[in-house]
C-alpha cells in the first residue's frame, strides 16, 4: 500500500508539474465571476479514447485561458461512462443533449436555453465539422458569434462554405487544411491553426493504472506501449454505418493487404526494445475493434524471449491511458491521439502514419516532431528501432525536445482562446 501510495504521489506531482511548466507563465490568471457564455459542441463518438479525450482536452484549454468564463457542453454521443468522467472532473460544465432537425430546427428546451443564453458558440476538436448541423441551428436562431477549434477540413460542401464563411474565426488542427480552406476562398487573420485539443488533455485515473501495473510488474520508465491500426477503420463492424457493399469491400480487402507488412515494423521495434533493455512491451487499444487484432498482429508472430515480455490490455476509458502513459518510457502508435495523450504527460512518442489515415497528422510536423513521425510506407521496422534506442541512450534530450513542442502548443492556445474573448466582449 505504502509503495502504490507513493507511486500515485510521484505520478501525480510530475504529471501536474509538466502541466504547469508550460502553462503557468502564460496562463490568464483572471479568477473573477463567470461574466460570459461558452456553448461547446462536442463529444462525437465513445469508441476511440482520442475522440473521447478532445473534449476535457478543450474543457482544459478554456478554463486556463479563459477562467472567467462558464461552459455548457452541448454533447453529441451519449455514453453514459464519458459522462460520469466529465462530471466527475469538470462538475461546474453542465451537459445537455438534443439533436437537430433537417431544416436546422431544434425542439429540445434545455438546448434553446442554452443558445439563448450562450454568448458564444464553440466547435470543438474533430477530424472533420463533425457539428455542423449545430453550427446551422445556432446561426438559423441567433446572429451571436461561433467559431471552430482544432478541427481538420479536408473536403468543403456549398452547405459547410456558408456556415465558414459566417464564422467569428477557424482553427485547424494542422496546416494541411489551411490551403483547403484557402483553395475555397477562406483566408485572413481569423483563420489559423491550433492544434488538436487532445494535447491539453489532463486527466488521470491513478487507482487503476497502478493497479494494473503492479499485478502486470510493469515498472515507471521501464515499459513502452504500442497500439496498433488497420489502413481503414471498420466502422461497419463497430457500430451502424451507411456503407455500400463496394465501401466495404474496399475496407476489408486494404485492411488485409497492408495489416501484416505495416505491423511487422512495429515488430522490428518491440523485438529491439526488449533484447537490448530485457524490458517489457504494453500493447494498448486506442480504439475497440484492436483489441481483437492485438495477437494476430503484435503478439502470435513474435519469437518466444520477447513474447514473454508482452502484456495486452483492453480497451479502456482516456484518464486511465494517460496515467498508464505517464509512467511509460515511450508510446509508439499507429493510431494518431495516443502519442498526444502521451505528450500531454510529458512522454515521448512516435506516431507511425498510414496514408489512408487523413491529413491530421501533418500537426506533428507542424509542431517540430518531424523526427518522430514515420510515414510507415516509407520506413523500414530497423528505423523505428534505432529511432526508439537513441532517445532510450538519451532520454532527457527526448523530453527537452518534447517540451519545448508542448510550449509551443500552450502558446497557439493562449492566442486561439484570446480570440473567443475578443468577440464576446
Amino acid at each position: 500500500m505504502e509503495r502504490r501510495n507513493a507511486l500515485k504521489k510521484i505520478t501525480c506531482l510530475s504529471t501536474g508539474m509538466f502541466i504547469a511548466s508550460i502553462t503557468g507563465a502564460i496562463a490568464n490568471n483572471n479568477s473573477s465571476n463567470p461574466t460570459k457564455t461558452i456553448l461547446l459542441v462536442s463529444g462525437w463518438q465513445d469508441v476511440n479514447i482520442g475522440d473521447i479525450a478532445h473534449t476535457p482536452g478543450l474543457i482544459h484549454i478554456l478554463k486556463t485561458f479563459l477562467p472567467e468564463y462558464k461552459i455548457i457542453l452541448w454533447k453529441k454521443s451519449k455514453g453514459e461512462k464519458v459522462k460520469e468522467l466529465l462530471h466527475k472532473n469538470f462538475p461546474e460544465v453542465k451537459i445537455i443533449y438534443g439533436s437537430v432537425a433537417p431544416d436546422s430546427s431544434v425542439e429540445n428546451e434545455e438546448v434553446m436555453s442554452a443558445i439563448k443564453k450562450a454568448d458564444i458558440l464553440v466547435h470543438g476538436s474533430g477530424p472533420y465539422v463533425v457539428g455542423q448541423d449545430n453550427l446551422e441551428a445556432w446561426m438559423k436562431y441567433t446572429d451571436k458569434p461561433f467559431g471552430i477549434f482544432g478541427t481538420t477540413i479536408q473536403s468543403i460542401s456549398p452547405e459547410l462554405k456558408k456556415v465558414l464563411d459566417a464564422s467569428s474565426f477557424i482553427y485547424t488542427r494542422e496546416t494541411a487544411s489551411l490551403k483547403v480552406l484557402k483553395s475555397h476562398g477562406l483566408t485572413g487573420k481569423n483563420i489559423s491553426f491550433a492544434p488538436d485539443a487532445t494535447f491539453f488533455f489532463n486527466l488521470l485515473d491513478e487507482d487503476k493504472a497502478i493497479s494494473f501495473l503492479e499485478s502486470h510488474q510493469l515498472e515507471e520508465k521501464k515499459f513502452i506501449c504500442v497500439i496498433p491500426r488497420l489502413r481503414y477503420t471498420p466502422y461497419h463492424k463497430i457500430k451502424k454505418v451507411n456503407w455500400s457493399a463496394e465501401k466495404i469491400k474496399e475496407v476489408e480487402e486494404t485492411n488485409a493487404k497492408y495489416k501484416e507488412v505495416d505491423h511487422a515494423k512495429m515488430r522490428v521495434a518491440m523485438i529491439e526494445w526488449v533484447r537490448k533493455t530485457g524490458n517489457k512491451v504494453l500493447i494498448c487499444p486506442e480504439m475497440t475493434y484492436q483489441v481483437d487484432i492485438m495477437d494476430e498482429l503484435l503478439i502470435d508472430p513474435l519469437p518466444a524471449d520477447v513474447k514473454s515480455k508482452v502484456i495486452k490490455r483492453d480497451y479502456w476509458l482516456p484518464d486511465e491511458a494517460a496515467s498508464i502513459y505517464a509512467r511509460a518510457h515511450s508510446v509508439i502508435s499507429f493510431e494518431c491521439h495516443s502519442p498526444i495523450i502521451a505528450a500531454a504527460n510529458g512522454t515521448p512518442m512516435f506516431y507511425l502514419r498510414q496514408p489512408e489515415d487523413t491529413i491530421k497528422g501533418q500537426m506533428y510536423y507542424d509542431l517540430g516532431l518531424a523526427d518522430w513521425v514515420f510515414e510507415i510506407e516509407e520506413t523500414e521496422g530497423k528505423q523505428i528501432a534505432d529511432r526508439l534506442m537513441e532517445n532510450w541512450d538519451n532520454y532527457n534530450k527526448a523530453e527537452r525536445k518534447l517540451g519545448k513542442s508542448m510550449k509551443k502548443v500552450a502558446n497557439i492556445y493562449k492566442a486561439s482562446s484570446g480570440k473567443i474573448k475578443l468577440v464576446t466582449s
